[in-house]
């Protein structure tokens, strides 16, 4: 299994679920960048991924607070979830003074909303899931997610398809999820 994959989901709630069957593929130390234009589904993926984890109670984009933290269920590979929303920082230096990087290190994954914005200081060691609308005839809220692995995610492809086993594949080569 190669990068790039390539996942179109059907609805908001199963952008979630797709989310949820994700987190637990994630380690401590983990980073996991959301990347889209506004309404592209960002919120919703951190939602399932909150949920996936054993998060208790709502999750919202932290998008006024930079960042949440959120603790993990039982039986979550990790202890803490670090939610943040760069979307409002204006430069580098605020991104790096969020200290994600360091927040990770001690038993958390980071999910970053906008993270295309935060990639240079985040380091190498990533995984870029991009969202975008990809509405269908049905009117219904399609979602096209594009992931890619980066350093320490760039041999897990298998572990990330896995996590999406009933997935069916499509003559243009996208995955539907229902």
């Amino acid at each position: 299994m190669n990068w790039p994959l390539t996942v179109t989901t059907a609805s908001v709630e199963s952008t979630r679920d797709l989310a949820a069957r994700l987190a637990p593929q994630c380690r401590a130390g983990d980073i996991v960048l959301l990347i889209g234009d506004l309404g592209a589904g960002k919120t919703a993926f951190a939602q399932g991924f909150a949920r996936g984890l054993g998060v208790a109670g709502p999750v919202t984009s932290p998008t006024f607070a930079l960042v949440r933290q959120y603790d993990c269920g039982p039986s979550s590979p990790v202890r803490t979830l670090i939610h943040a929303d760069i979307y409002r920082t204006e430069s580098l230096g605020e991104v790096e003074d969020l200290a994600l990087a360091e927040l990770v290190e001690d038993g958390a994954v980071a999910l970053v909303e906008w993270g295309n914005l935060a990639a240079p200081v985040l380091g190498r060691d990533a995984l870029d899931i991009t969202l975008a609308p990809d509405d269908g005839e049905d009117g219904a809220e399609h979602r096209r997610l594009t992931v890619v692995g980066r350093g320490s995610w760039a041999g897990r492809a298998a572990d990330v398809a896995a996590a999406w086993p009933e997935a069916i594949r499509t003559d243009d080569g996208a995955t539907v999820v229902a």
